[in-house]
Protein backbone atom coordinates (compact mmCIF):
# COMPACT_ATOMS: atom_id res chain seq x y z
CA UNK A 1 0.00 0.00 0.00
CA UNK A 2 3.02 2.10 0.95
CA UNK A 3 4.22 2.14 -2.76
CA UNK A 4 0.49 2.93 -4.25
CA UNK A 5 0.41 5.99 -1.88
CA UNK A 6 3.87 7.22 -3.03
CA UNK A 7 2.92 6.50 -6.33
CA UNK A 8 -0.21 8.73 -6.66
CA UNK A 9 1.77 11.68 -4.34
CA UNK A 10 4.27 11.31 -7.25
CA UNK A 11 1.20 11.36 -10.14
CA UNK A 12 0.21 14.55 -8.35
CA UNK A 13 3.19 16.40 -8.53
CA UNK A 14 3.80 15.01 -12.73
CA UNK A 15 0.31 16.35 -13.30
CA UNK A 16 1.27 19.44 -10.95
CA UNK A 17 4.81 20.08 -13.60
CA UNK A 18 2.21 19.39 -16.67
CA UNK A 19 0.05 22.35 -15.84
CA UNK A 20 3.18 24.12 -15.20
CA UNK A 21 4.15 24.06 -18.26
CA UNK A 22 0.96 24.56 -19.90
CA UNK A 23 0.56 28.09 -17.73
CA UNK A 24 3.97 28.65 -18.93
CA UNK A 25 3.59 28.39 -22.55
CA UNK A 26 -0.04 29.94 -22.01
CA UNK A 27 2.39 32.97 -20.90
CA UNK A 28 4.89 32.78 -24.19
CA UNK A 29 2.31 32.75 -26.43
CA UNK A 30 0.46 36.20 -24.41
CA UNK A 31 3.69 37.96 -23.71
CA UNK A 32 4.52 40.55 -26.41
CA UNK A 33 8.32 41.46 -27.54
CA UNK A 34 8.53 44.11 -25.15
CA UNK A 35 9.30 41.04 -22.22
CA UNK A 36 11.25 39.16 -24.03
CA UNK A 37 13.25 38.66 -20.87
CA UNK A 38 10.14 36.75 -19.50
CA UNK A 39 9.94 35.04 -22.45
CA UNK A 40 13.29 33.09 -21.94
CA UNK A 41 12.78 32.57 -17.85
CA UNK A 42 9.58 31.20 -18.78
CA UNK A 43 10.80 28.85 -21.53
CA UNK A 44 13.12 27.53 -18.91
CA UNK A 45 10.72 27.11 -16.19
CA UNK A 46 8.52 24.98 -18.72
CA UNK A 47 11.55 22.98 -19.33
CA UNK A 48 12.03 22.58 -15.68
CA UNK A 49 9.11 21.32 -15.38
CA UNK A 50 9.67 18.55 -18.57
CA UNK A 51 12.74 17.54 -16.89
CA UNK A 52 10.95 17.16 -13.12
CA UNK A 53 7.88 15.50 -14.91
CA UNK A 54 10.11 12.45 -16.67
CA UNK A 55 12.13 12.41 -13.31
CA UNK A 56 8.68 11.65 -11.23
CA UNK A 57 7.71 9.40 -14.50
CA UNK A 58 10.89 7.38 -13.82
CA UNK A 59 10.35 6.97 -9.79
CA UNK A 60 6.46 6.22 -10.32
CA UNK A 61 7.26 3.09 -12.60
CA UNK A 62 9.64 1.82 -9.44
CA UNK A 63 6.45 1.74 -7.76
CA UNK A 64 4.20 -0.45 -9.49
CA UNK A 65 1.95 2.51 -10.29
CA UNK A 66 1.00 3.83 -13.45
CA UNK A 67 1.56 6.90 -14.39
CA UNK A 68 -1.62 8.67 -14.39
CA UNK A 69 -3.73 12.40 -14.82
CA UNK A 70 -6.75 11.23 -12.75
CA UNK A 71 -8.11 12.95 -9.84
CA UNK A 72 -5.45 14.24 -6.99
CA UNK A 73 -5.39 14.15 -3.65
CA UNK A 74 -4.16 18.01 -3.98
CA UNK A 75 -6.99 18.69 -6.49
CA UNK A 76 -7.80 22.53 -5.66
CA UNK A 77 -3.97 23.03 -5.97
CA UNK A 78 -3.92 21.47 -9.20
CA UNK A 79 -6.60 23.66 -10.82
CA UNK A 80 -4.73 26.63 -9.48
CA UNK A 81 -2.35 26.25 -12.53
CA UNK A 82 -4.97 25.85 -14.86
CA UNK A 83 -6.76 28.77 -13.31
CA UNK A 84 -3.87 31.01 -13.44
CA UNK A 85 -3.35 29.71 -17.62
CA UNK A 86 -6.70 31.33 -18.26
CA UNK A 87 -5.48 34.36 -17.09
CA UNK A 88 -2.60 35.11 -18.64
CA UNK A 89 -3.41 37.42 -21.81
CA UNK A 90 -2.51 41.00 -19.93
CA UNK A 91 0.42 42.07 -21.66
CA UNK A 92 0.93 44.54 -18.31
CA UNK A 93 4.49 43.27 -16.98
CA UNK A 94 3.23 43.05 -13.06
CA UNK A 95 0.11 41.63 -14.08
CA UNK A 96 1.72 38.62 -15.83
CA UNK A 97 4.41 37.96 -13.18
CA UNK A 98 1.64 38.28 -10.44
CA UNK A 99 -0.53 35.39 -11.80
CA UNK A 100 2.99 33.57 -12.59
CA UNK A 101 3.79 33.65 -8.82
CA UNK A 102 0.06 32.61 -8.13
CA UNK A 103 0.65 29.05 -10.03
CA UNK A 104 4.09 29.22 -8.75
CA UNK A 105 2.42 29.41 -5.07
CA UNK A 106 0.26 26.46 -6.11
CA UNK A 107 3.01 24.00 -6.90
CA UNK A 108 5.02 25.44 -4.03
CA UNK A 109 2.58 24.69 -1.56
CA UNK A 110 1.86 21.27 -3.47
CA UNK A 111 5.69 20.21 -2.91
CA UNK A 112 5.78 21.17 0.48
CA UNK A 113 2.23 18.89 1.34
CA UNK A 114 4.08 16.01 -0.54
CA UNK A 115 6.98 16.32 1.53
CA UNK A 116 5.41 16.52 4.72
CA UNK A 117 2.43 14.33 4.47
CA UNK A 118 3.17 12.25 1.58
CA UNK A 119 4.98 9.84 3.15
CA UNK A 120 8.53 9.54 1.24
CA UNK A 121 11.15 7.77 1.39
CA UNK A 122 14.31 7.08 0.19
CA UNK A 123 15.53 8.56 -3.45
CA UNK A 124 11.67 9.91 -3.77
CA UNK A 125 12.27 11.87 -0.80
CA UNK A 126 15.38 13.40 -2.21
CA UNK A 127 14.21 13.70 -5.30
CA UNK A 128 11.13 15.69 -4.56
CA UNK A 129 13.32 17.64 -2.02
CA UNK A 130 15.89 18.64 -4.56
CA UNK A 131 12.98 19.51 -7.18
CA UNK A 132 11.17 21.64 -4.27
CA UNK A 133 14.30 23.56 -3.89
CA UNK A 134 14.47 24.67 -7.52
CA UNK A 135 10.38 25.26 -7.30
CA UNK A 136 11.18 27.87 -4.14
CA UNK A 137 14.30 29.61 -6.29
CA UNK A 138 11.82 29.75 -9.43
CA UNK A 139 8.97 31.41 -7.38
CA UNK A 140 11.58 33.78 -5.33
CA UNK A 141 13.11 34.78 -8.87
CA UNK A 142 9.16 35.63 -9.97
CA UNK A 143 8.20 37.32 -6.81
CA UNK A 144 11.37 39.83 -7.00
CA UNK A 145 10.86 40.49 -10.32
CA UNK A 146 6.55 40.84 -10.07
CA UNK A 147 7.96 43.31 -7.16
CA UNK A 148 10.18 45.53 -9.20
CA UNK A 149 7.79 45.69 -11.64
CA UNK A 150 5.18 47.00 -9.35
CA UNK A 151 7.75 49.73 -8.60
CA UNK A 152 8.33 50.94 -11.89
CA UNK A 153 4.50 51.28 -12.34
Amino acid sequence: METTSTGNVLNELIELNNDRVAGFEKALADIDDSNLDLKELFQEYSAQSRRFGQELTALVADHTVEPDTGNTIAGTLHRAWIDVKALFGANDRASILSEAERGEDAIKKAYKLALTEGGLTGVVLDTVSDQAKFIQKSHDTIKALRDMAKELN
